[in-house]
């Protein structure tokens, strides 16, 4: 149970962690991501690593890993980037509540998936299996559910409502990028898988348990930083976004390096706490940690839309489609979990 609670903590940071954007002023979308990727990516990984690990050693496990699991770390962790990119842009098109269940959903089912088939496992020849595979189906089911809640709200919501709500709301974009988000972010549960090796000589080094992911995390988020930098600055040359950083008043910079920072905080605790959580599960219980994490993500996230009033207007039937969609979800996790 203090495996489940360390996650779910780490998922109220995940779904809130867009929140703060909306307190950015004057910049584009790529000038404030990727000052949130900055702190989340690079500077919270380091900062809760070096206080973290005994004293003096992060160092000796960096160096001593082995060149594989770092290079592998970096390279999931690049994938996951991409996922990270277009997660932004979901919930940029989608809104906080249907981009995260849409994107987060598809990334429950792949990054429960995934793992075990590349083990080599079976998921056919034993009822846990059959269960996982059980699961995945009904968040498919839940997704589907979701998106047509989405369909009813753009063809009966006014197009003014709607652009109060998301001022960028578009359906059919929103939903292609919801869905590739949701597949390339399961990387981060692989790259966790390939980061093992450095949690071994954490451990070794007299690291506690519930830390011993965060040396990991330092190889993955980074190779996520790059995938995003990169792109993040090819839109700032395009747009010529690049002014943003210093055209703004010293106050206003200020202003949005706080909540862009704090954003990245909120969206790299998701991390931190599942790292913890997992390692308090037992070992045949880990394989289901990334569903709970995308599940409670996906529940949290919808509280927050329903409190940025981002389905105000829309009919009962649209809601009650929504709220059902969210309970299928919720639901496949706990049937995951019986595995």
């Amino acid at each position: 149970m203090n495996g489940i609670l360390l996650i779910a903590i780490g998922s109220i940071g995940a779904a809130s962690f867009y929140v703060p954007f909306k307190k950015v002023k004057k910049w584009a979308w790529e000038s404030y991501w990727i000052s949130q990727g900055l702190a989340a990516w690079i500077i919270a990984p380091w900062i809760f690593a070096l206080l973290t690990v005994p004293h003096g050693e992060l160092l000796n496990i960096l160096r001593e890993a082995p060149v594989s699991a770092k290079l592998l770390a970096v390279f999931f962790g690049s994938l996951w980037g991409i996922g990270g990119l277009t997660f932004g842009l979901s919930l940029r098109y989608l809104g906080v509540a249907m981009g995260q269940s849409v994107a987060l959903g598809f990334c429950a089912a792949f990054g429960t998936l995934i793992p075990p088939i590349v083990a080599g496992d079976s998921l056919f020849s034993s009822p846990a299996g059959i269960l996982t595979l059980t699961g995945v189906a009904i968040t498919i089911a839940g997704i589907a559910i979701i998106g047509y809640a989405g369909a009813l709200k753009d063809k009966n919501l006014p197009e003014e409502l709607k652009k109060k709500a998301i001022k960028e709301f578009a359906l059919k974009k929103g939903l292609l990028i919801a869905v590739f988000a949701g597949i390339m972010s399961a990387s981060m549960n692989y790259g966790f898988e390939a980061g093992r090796p450095i949690a071994a000589i954490a451990l070794e080094k007299g690291t506690n348990l519930l830390y011993g992911n965060n040396p990991s995390l330092i190889f993955i988020l980074t190779g996520g930083f790059i995938t995003n930098f990169i792109y993040c600055a090819f839109l700032n040359i395009r747009n010529k976004t690049y002014r943003d950083y210093l055209s703004v008043t010293p106050s206003v910079f200020l202003n949005n390096i706080l909540f862009t920072f704090m954003a990245g905080l909120l969206w790299f605790l998701q991390f931190h706490f599942y790292g913890m959580g997992k390692s308090q599960l037992p070992e045949k219980m880990e394989i289901f940690a990334w569903s709970v994490l995308m599940a409670l993500n996906i529940a949290f996230s919808n509280i927050w839309g329903i409190m940025l009033k981002e389905w105000k207007g829309t009919s009962s039937k649209t809601l009650v489609v929504l709220i059902l969609g969210i309970i299928v979800l919720i639901l496949s996790t706990f049937i995951v979990k019986l595995g």
